[in-house]
């Protein structure tokens, strides 16, 4: 029997007084965080809600949202974080879809959260800063390992979202393992800048600090100026981001060294593919160790990590984390050798039980054997280590040669004046696609498309070249920073974007 709230239970017991959550202008104990969140769990037990009852969480990234996240886990019941961007529709999409019995809302967000819950009858409570029921504190719930503690919705590329179970002894093993691989303790203090209500912001940063028995650090909204000065107050040894958020910040580091960030010693990058010279610059530039991930919502943000002794092997996102099998397969459904391309398979402890409802859809990524099919492809080196090519659905296809967008934005991310890339493929009458760039650029630098296309030119065969080019202020993102390609219209970037001229070779 266990509870998701173990990790800071133990901690509270052993070690009260150490720091175990800071926000902007406050901070919170171990001993703190469970007595806020134990009285949080007597609230919900006083309002009736009984374990298994689905409460959906929207807050950002804040103090407040850990207190009630752990009260509901406490309570026994399970946790549904929402995107704090949602609209009315999408809220009430998700609440009807999970059952929830109430909803919990930061203060300071839209009516729009607060309207599709009244629209369906269900109570909401308001989250705000500092506040914590005046109620009595319960013991946490003793659980299985296998019950639901969290329903996250996964956005997909088609179809209405889906909700990833994750169990207790998801989470919990998603704290343990990430505490393994960054090797944490109560020495370290994590910051991060990601949001709390997405898998990697709840299950690599903050089970795996409270597993750790560190601190954590919350921005509410990512900025790189106050990431940085983050860095600096808190003295930080860990940070957590994708890969925008560290090109944010290496351009507004201004001339910062190594020197200033001696106690920095890693930075853990997930939720999309690292580009190399990303990499190689920050490290040059703070002095640590980056380390990229890979994992899905539906593997409670694990699969693979590089390992901290060899350090980050640039382009690779590491072997297996601990209790995790990876496996590459072709169409047959056989492992591939090593260096070929084929389809990624996880089976582990931190594997979902199921989409919530949706028996059919989690027999079609789910095996009696427990494999999860991810629908990103990617090849296994001889030394064991995973780099993801793309999705199976990103994946170009012109005139039959297969082009991976991550090669081709790899290669545009060398270009000094090019701040945000993504390429995608746009429908073509006579290859049947044409790859696409969408580039963010930095303030003035005069670039574009044809010169673009001519440097690409001298780096990348003929078929991977962009013939299509559209230079943007800025690339749509999702609340994690990742760049979203599919809000990138097709149709209009075919029809307005520079056409270039490539001659075949």
């Amino acid at each position: 029997m266990a509870n998701v709230i173990d990790p800071v239970s133990r901690h509270a017991d052993a070690t009260p007084d150490n720091i175990a959550l800071r926000g902007a202008d406050s901070a919170l104990t171990y001993g703190q965080l469970h007595s806020a969140s134990t009285r949080y769990a007597g609230a919900l037990t006083e309002a009736g809600l009984s374990p298994g009852d689905r409460i959906l969480l929207a807050a950002p990234s804040v103090p407040e949202f850990v207190v009630a996240y752990l009260g509901i886990q406490a309570a026994g019941c399970v946790v549904v974080p929402a995107n704090t961007m949602s609209t009315r529709p999408e809220t009430e999409y998700v609440l009807s879809d999970a059952g929830a019995s109430l909803a919990i809302v930061w203060h300071e967000l839209g009516p729009a959260i607060g309207d599709a819950a009244s629209a369906l009858d269900i109570p909401a409570w308001t989250l705000a800063p500092g506040a914590v029921p005046d109620a009595e504190p319960v013991p946490a719930v003793e659980r299985k390992r296998d019950d639901t503690a969290a329903i996250l919705y996964t956005s997909g590329t088609t179809g209405r979202p889906k909700g990833a179970e994750l169990t207790v002894g998801n989470l919990l093993s998603g704290g343990e393992i990430g505490a393994e691989c960054s090797r944490g303790s109560s020495d370290d203090r994590t910051g991060t800048g990601l949001p709390l209500f997405h898998v990697f912001g709840q299950a690599s940063v903050m089970m795996a600090t409270f597993t750790g028995g560190g601190s954590l650090s919350l921005l509410a909204r990512f900025d790189p100026a106050a990431m940085l000065a983050m860095l600096r107050r808190d003295r930080l040894t860990i940070m957590a981001g994708v890969p925008t958020m560290w090109n944010a910040m290496l351009h507004a580091a201004g001339g910062a060294d190594p020197q200033d960030f001696t106690q920095l010693r890693i930075a853990i990058s997930g939720g999309a593919s690292l580009p190399g010279e990303v990499a190689r610059e920050f490290e040059s530039r703070f002095g640590c160790t980056i380390l990229e991930g890979y994992g899905l919502t539906e593997t409670t943000a694990f699969g693979t990590f590089n390992d901290i002794d060899r350090g980050g092997k640039i382009g690779y996102t590491g072997r297996a984390v601990p209790r995790t099998q990876v496996e590459v397969r072709d169409h047959e459904n056989v492992a591939c050798s090593p260096g070929t391309v084929g389809e990624v398979f996880v089976k582990g402890a931190t594997v979902m039980k199921g989409y919530w409802n949706r028996p059919s859809d989690t027999a079609a990524v789910l095996d009696s054997d427990g494999w999860l099919r991810t629908g990103d492809l990617g090849e296994i080196d001889s030394d064991g280590d995973l780099r993801i090519v793309d999705r199976v659905k990103d994946l170009i296809i012109r005139g039959g040669y297969n082009v991976y967008p991550s090669e081709v934005e790899e290669v545009l991310y060398t270009h000094p004046d090019i701040v945000e890339a993504a390429v995608v493929g746009v429908p073509d009458d006579h290859y049947g696609e044409e790859v696409a760039a969408v580039v963010a650029t930095i303030p003035g630098s005069g670039l574009d498309g044809g010169e673009l296309t001519s440097w690409a030119r001298e780096r990348l065969s003929a078929y991977k070249i962009p013939r299509i080019v559209a230079i943007v202020d800025s690339l749509p993102k999702g609340s994690t920073g990742k760049i979203l390609k599919r809000s990138i219209d097709r149709t209009a970037l075919k029809n307005d974007a520079l056409t270039a001229e490539v001659p075949e070779r």
